[in-house]
Order: C-alpha cells, then sequence, then structure tokens
C-alpha cells in the first residue's frame, strides 16, 4: 500500500548475493597548514593586479593588500602589496608598500621593502627602503634612507638598543 521513499535512505543496501560493501570513492588530499593539526584548503590562486588606465584620474588614497598598476594619474597616498608606477603615470603622494617598482613620476615619499627606480622613472621626495636599486637615467630628487623595517609609519629615526637614553634636565632650584 505505502512504500518508504529511497531519497532518505543514507546508503544503498547490498542486493543478496552482493556479500562485499563497495568501496566509498576516495576523498580529496587535503594539506595542513603548518604547524596546525587542521586540515587548510590548497591555497588560492593569487589574484591578478588592479590597473588604473592610463585615462583615469583619482583623488583620494588607495589601499589595498594586493597588488596594484598605475597607469593613469593619483592624487593621494597609496597603501599597497606591489605597486606599479606605469611608465605614463603620476603619482602625488605617499607611497607605502612591500615593494615599489617606479617606472613613472612620483612627487611624494615613497616606502618601501623593495625600491627599483627604472631608467625612465622621475622621483621627487625622500625614499626610505630596505633594499634599492636605481637605473641609470632615472632622475631623483630628493634624500635616500635604509631602514630595517620602512613600512613603520614613525617619522622619528629609532634609538639603537643598547644606546643611552639622553639625560633628564636637572630640576631648576632656587
Amino acid at each position: 500500500m505505502f512504500s518508504k521513499s529511497k531519497i532518505n535512505d543514507p546508503a544503498p543496501k547490498p542486493t543478496m548475493g552482493d556479500d562485499k560493501p563497495k568501496p566509498a570513492a576516495p576523498a580529496a588530499p587535503m594539506s595542513r597548514a603548518p604547524g596546525s593539526d587542521v586540515p587548510s584548503a590548497a591555497p588560492k590562486p593569487k589574484p591578478a593586479p588592479s590597473t588604473l588606465s592610463s585615462d583615469l584620474m583619482i583623488k583620494g588614497n588607495l589601499k589595498t593588500t594586493g597588488d596594484l598598476q598605475i597607469e593613469g594619474m593619483v592624487d593621494g597616498d597609496i597603501r599597497a602589496h606591489l605597486l606599479t608606477v606605469g611608465e605614463g603615470a603620476t603619482v602625488k603622494g605617499e607611497i607605502v608598500a612591500d615593494d615599489v617598482v617606479v617606472n613613472g613620476r612620483i612627487i611624494g615619499r615613497v616606502r618601501g621593502l623593495k625600491v627599483r627606480l627604472t631608467s625612465t622613472a622621475r622621483v621627487e621626495g625622500d625614499i626610505i627602503h630596505k633594499t634599492i636599486a636605481i637605473e641609470s637615467g632615472a632622475h631623483f630628487e630628493g634624500s635616500v634612507q635604509r631602514q630595517d623595517d620602512p613600512l613603520n609609519s614613525a617619522t622619528s629615526k629609532p634609538v639603537p638598543k643598547g644606546a643611552p637614553k639622553p639625560a633628564a634636565k636637572p630640576a631648576a632650584s632656587e
């Protein structure tokens, strides 16, 4: 009269003469995060860099954890992982990035772990870096300072460890 639907059955039951259960399909391998017992999904592919085309002019700050390619004009500060300033591009503002490749023009401070000025670069401002490369033909006007942590936004010069602290001024007594 009424029959039970097979939709809710968890797995097909073996039929007569089928003594062995069928093996389950192998699961996709999962990697484990270093130092963790929790499986993690496979790493995501790196996304393509965001590109600001040559006909684009932006007034305002830009911030990304990814890569950024600028071909137009930006009037504002930029923070990125890898910043490439195209040959026809102009940036007016401070740049903070792990890697900076300058083919165009920058007016402002550049802070980067690795900074590279190509032969077509035009930079007016200070560069604070961990490593720097300046190709022959690049125009640079400003100062260059090496720091172990150039991405730190503190403008004061860090005091080396073990250096004596300035003596406190004695209180005037009358």
